[in-house]
């Protein structure tokens, strides 16, 4: 659910007031509450399993085999107990057949449907380049490729014929880069169930490299500047959905790095395409990103999930759920279990641990550890100290609202952005009003992943919940056993 700012004139809408608290500020205090965590898995926006519908060889292999058809595959992947995103990785040429408009694969339509049956998330990458077809057909559409000049940029090993990139700082390029945007984001940056997409980088996969091959620009600066040029159009024009940048190397020499660096100045999230195999320095990147930024994790070396084609270690732990059992060490928000929904099943009962790790540790998890009410200056004060039990810190700013039962009252307020972070406690505080006339509270959170835009989030406590996710707070009075003065 996606809520709306409240206005800042009222008053209530502000950077909550987050300690210390210390005791001689007290006229007397008392616990109202203290919750532990959930055993049960809750689904929000910002952390989940990311099952494929499509990537970039296209469906999974049964269909590309013609053993099941599309429709299947969708729904399959769909109602994995464990998907909470669905995930579309294309070719430019899936989405877009002639200018002006978009003609999306069918595979887009399913998955959106498949995404509002079983209460699930979409993200997605469109490639402007792909190895994997060539030299069959380009990942461009033709109107774009007729009209852009190809750079021959290296044989394929063993074939005699060359891979081609196309010259992305061409005008004809960018005008349609622009206008691809432009059609993407007027049909899904305002789709309440957008969880992110990823930034369109050159390159193959749209990784923001070409291998082991050249790039094909003409030289250093071009390439800089152009890829810069792209990631800023894109910054522009997604406001709503938030963009994944890639932690690829700068091994083509065609400035990642300050295309990352922009990107996460702005807010975007990481996200890198295998997890065992990478260099200390995109680990380094993940290990040490700005608070508030998501990861995104696969690993593609095993991702048809075949137990029997998957090597063990000297512990008995296969390379898959190696790579798994990683996603906490960085923190990361996200880890991807492409397209093989019947692997995947099997895999997963006979390896549960590993995804069980990830259920209660991948991302955050959220709960009022403690509630406090102090009497100050003649009213109420209450203390939350929000826990997270997850991995990672918060993938946004996180806003907690405290309303009254008789709906007198509705404070709303902001802690520091990702706070708290995995395994530890952020408290803040609300005054309220004296004598406002009412007992009973509701203590809700939401997530700001891109300024403006707030979605509602789950508490993962066991205690119980108000039947819309509210937590339930009772003041006490002012006289009676359980109050405690400062000294």
């Amino acid at each position: 659910m996606w809520l709306k700012r409240m206005n800042r004139n009222t008053g209530t809408f502000r950077s909550l007031n987050q300690g210390p608290f210390t005791i001689h500020q007290d006229e007397g205090w008392r616990t109202l509450a203290a919750t532990t965590p959930s055993r049960n898995y809750a689904r929000n926006i910002g952390y989940g399993f990311i099952g494929y519908t499509w990537e970039e060889n296209g469906p999974s292999l049964a269909v590309r085999n013609g053993e099941e058809t599309l429709e299947t595959h969708v729904e399959n992947v769909a109602s994995m107990n464990i998907t909470d995103v669905l995930y579309i990785r294309c070719d430019w040429r899936d989405v877009q057949k002639r200018p002006g408009r978009l003609d999306l694969h069918p595979v887009w339509e399913l998955t959106m449907d498949a995404a509002r049956r079983h209460g699930l998330r979409v993200a997605f990458r469109v490639q402007m380049s792909s190895p994997n077809f060539q030299p069959q057909r380009l990942a461009l559409p033709d109107f774009v490729a007729d009209k852009v000049p190809m750079v021959d940029i290296g044989n394929h090993a063993g074939s005699s014929f060359v891979y081609v990139e196309p010259r992305y700082d061409h005008p004809k390029f960018q005008s349609a880069f622009r206008e691809l945007n432009e059609l993407l984001a007027d049909r899904f940056d305002n789709q309440p169930n957008m969880e992110f997409v990823d930034l369109m980088m050159y390159g193959f996969w749209g990784e923001g490299h070409t291998g082991a091959f050249p790039h094909p620009f003409p030289d250093y600066y071009t390439a800089e500047t152009t890829c810069l040029a792209m990631a800023e159009l894109q910054l522009d024009i997604w406001r709503k959905v938030p963009l994944a940048v890639n932690t690829q190397t700068d091994i083509n020499g065609v400035g990642n790095d300050a295309v990352r660096q922009l990107a996460l100045a702005q807010g975007c999230w990481l996200r890198s395409d295998s997890i065992l195999i990478e260099e200390p320095e995109q680990i380094g990147q993940i290990a040490g990103r700005p608070p508030g930024t998501a990861v995104i994790m696969e690993d593609g070396d095993f991702r048809h999930y075949r137990m029997e084609d998957i090597p063990e270690d000297s512990a008995g732990i296969s390379r898959m759920e190696n790579a798994m059992l990683h996603v906490p060490d960085l923190g990361a928000n996200y880890w991807s279990l492409w397209t093989e929904a019947a692997q995947v099943r099997r895999f997963a009962e006979h390896n549960p641990y590993g995804f069980q790790r990830l259920r209660e540790r991948m991302g955050y998890r959220i709960r009022p550890s403690w509630i406090w009410q102090r009497k100050r200056h003649g009213t109420d004060e209450i203390i939350v100290a929000i826990a997270n039990d997850g991995g990672s810190g918060m993938p946004g700013v996180l806003w907690l609202q405290l309303e009254s039962v008789n709906g007198r009252l509705c404070m709303t307020g902001s802690i520091d952005k990702g706070q708290p972070f995995g395994g530890q406690l952020r408290l803040a505080s609300f005054v309220l009003p004296p004598d406002f006339g009412c007992k009973e509270l509701l203590l809700r959170a939401m997530l700001e992943t891109k300024p403006g835009v707030l979605h509602s989030v789950q508490w993962s406590c066991a205690q119980l919940l108000q039947s819309d996710g509210a937590f339930p707070i009772r003041l006490a009075g002012h006289e009676g056993e359980g109050w405690r003065k400062g000294v």
